[in-house]
């Protein structure tokens, strides 16, 4: 019965101290998820509602604030349950779950960018041609590709893993991200491949472009008018700053797996919880903030409640 038990279930190691702060912990990521809710939404309410914010540059926002809310959700609520149960533990089958959806929203964050830095390009470098472009099938065949390119892709990264044989069912963390492969009783060379390939196309090449496309925007804007330099400055500010957020928070998963056994279980979950309460907050901030329509907008819809 043990043995069928341990073959079913992994056990989630990475909480300190949870029977003692099991309350604090609920109340501090209850908080927080339903911060991450409320603002995202309110954003994506107003790009919906409001005809001036119907352009590419917008829907694109609106997917990544709505990308953050659906990777927000495959952990919160599990994190929610585990800190009031006396065990946090997750089946096999519903930890590579979390891992596909939490990796293929990861994913599609980049590649949600890596569409709205072409937009900014479209729109800065060539103006006149930018109708023509950026049309509604274009912008259709982007998001698509934005969430199911990332999707078919961690399927194999997941569907590997789950297949791989397991001697260790304790893994050390809150949720179940690349740690899992830390479970298998031997490394596999097939999966660390594919993994690499993964990484590369919905995260590192993307990068890149966004990079290469954003540096060609300054140079021809430091060439240009006052208001093109003034119009890029104001659009592309805010998503270099989430490309930079993200990044950071995407090299601090991939090297966590090298670092797990050298870091205190304190550090550990420290860091985590700064990555999920965190970050998921940041793009509805910037983008509320920073982009002068959004904000204008936001700002009269507050003031309506008041």
């Amino acid at each position: 019965m043990e043995n069928k038990l341990n073959l079913t279930y992994i056990t989630l190691n990475g909480y300190v101290e949870v029977e003692k702060y099991r309350y604090v912990y609920f109340v501090i990521i209850f908080t927080i998820y339903a911060l991450v809710i409320f603002s995202n939404s309110t954003i994506v309410y107003l790009i919906v509602i409001h005809q001036s914010l119907h352009e590419p540059m917008y829907i694109f926002i609106a997917a990544l604030l709505i990308n953050s809310i659906f990777c927000s959700t495959t952990i919160y609520p599990k994190l929610l349950f585990d800190v009031l149960s006396e065990k946090q533990i997750i089946s096999h089958t519903m930890c590579h779950f979390q891992f596909f959806l939490f990796y293929t929203s990861g994913g599609s964050q980049f590649l949600l960018l890596a569409a709205m830095a072409y937009d900014r390009y479209v729109s800065i470098c060539k103006p006149l041609k930018y109708p023509v472009i950026m049309k509604k099938t274009t912008i259709s065949v982007f998001l698509v590709l934005a969430w199911l390119v990332p999707a078919c892709q961690v399927a194999g990264t997941s569907s590997l893993s789950a297949t791989r044989r397991m001697c260790n069912f304790t893994l050390q963390g809150i949720f179940c991200n690349n740690s899992v492969y830390k479970l298998h009783c031997v490394s596999s060379r097939v999966l660390a491949i594919y993994g690499v390939i993964v990484l590369l196309n919905v995260a590192f090449f993307p990068m890149l472009y966004i990079v290469f496309t954003y540096t060609r925007i300054l140079i021809i804007s430091y060439h240009s008018c006052r208001e093109v330099k003034k119009k890029a400055a104001q659009t592309c500010l805010p998503h270099l700053l989430v490309l930079f957020n993200y990044s950071l928070f995407c090299a601090y998963d991939i090297i966590v797996l090298r670092l797990e056994s050298d870091i205190s279980q304190t550090v550990g979950l420290i860091m985590t919880l700064q990555v999920v309460l965190y970050h998921p907050l940041f793009n509805p901030m910037i983008y509320g903030l920073k982009m002068k329509e959004i904000s204008k907008h936001l700002k009269r819809l507050f003031h309506q409640v008041k």
